[in-house]
């Protein structure tokens, strides 16, 4: 399934390759697919190892991030990260940046796998909070970590707007666009964020937390890693269900208007990948369509 127009096209032979080039001691392993995301392409290697491949050159850039940082992030957080064991280079078969990690078993968050959603929710917050706390270690919001999820809402309004007005034009779809966009329009009179910049784990959706005996045992896919104001980090608790949401929201100590600017995001986010993946990513489009649901329910406005 290809999703956005310069994806690099990869299959097992293409990663076999790259494993007899560069490690050869894994050539032989077994090698299955272990889902696929908007950004990469992941197999199990053998019973310890997780190949992740990305999609486009922009995801590429996420490789180096990972190397860099999480080997200097893990110590610090109250769960498992992922830990690179390789950083492959390009070659004639895939002609990307790609990493080797450690498998982390464990169920992605959701009703068959959490026991106690209030429980997660002060886990979740408890990874956040550890998160935002550890020392930015020469880090600045530059470059590859000034990703537009730490900045202000304001800045974002122009392509945000033409998103809401994507959503409006597709036929059949079953979403009150207008109240989504009042929602956004009102946040965008609330002030701008300030205080301190965190390190940001940028995407703590519920495929990126997983979970082994009913409670959170691990955060994955740092490739939206970035340093900024954390308000878009709450984002994705419209993901989960209300318990869950508001014991993140009073262990975090969140007051309203950071709250209303983490809703803002999180409608933003969603009204963008509705059109986009419209035609490509059912999956990702209905978990979409779920938050902004999600979200029109909490206000009382569906």
């Amino acid at each position: 399934m290809t999703l956005h127009e310069n994806e690099i096209r990869v299959d097992e032979a293409a990663a076999r390759s790259l494993l007899r080039e560069q490690r050869p001691e894994w050539a032989g392993l077994p090698l299955s697919p272990a889902g696929a995301g908007t950004d990469n392409r992941m197999y199990r290697l053998g019973d310890q190892l997780l190949m992740r491949l990305p999609r486009t050159p922009d995801n590429a850039a996420a490789v180096r991030k990972e190397q860099t940082w999480l080997p200097r992030l893990a110590p610090h957080l109250p769960c498992r990260v992922p830990e690179p064991v390789h950083h492959g280079t390009p070659n004639s078969a895939f002609p990307l940046a790609w990493s080797v990690y450690r498998w982390i078993d464990g169920e992605e968050a959701g009703p068959g796998s959490v026991d106690d959603w209030p429980a997660f929710g002060t886990d979740l917050a408890a990874v956040v909070r550890s998160l935002h706390a550890v020392p930015l270690m020469g880090a600045t919001r530059q470059g590859e970590l000034s990703w537009y999820r730490g900045g202000g809402l304001r800045a974002c309004d122009q392509w945000v707007g033409r998103r809401f007005d994507e959503c409006g034009a597709i036929e059949g779809l079953d979403l009150d666009v207008e109240r989504l966009r009042r929602l956004w329009r009102s946040a965008l009179a609330l002030p701008e964020p300030s205080g301190r910049q965190v390190w940001l784990h940028g995407d703590l959706k519920p495929s990126n937390l997983l979970v082994r005996q009913g409670r959170l045992h691990a955060v994955i896919d740092f490739g939206s890693l970035s340093v900024g104001f954390p308000d878009a980090e709450h984002a994705p608790l419209w993901d989960l269900p209300p318990a869950a949401r508001e014991a993140y929201r009073d262990a975090m100590g969140l007051d309203d208007v950071t709250w209303l600017r983490a809703r803002a995001w999180a409608v933003a986010v969603a009204v963008s990948g509705v059109p986009y993946y419209w035609r490509t990513y059912p999956r990702f489009v209905d978990e979409c369509l779920a938050r902004l649901r999600a979200i029109l329910d909490a206000v009382g406005e569906r």
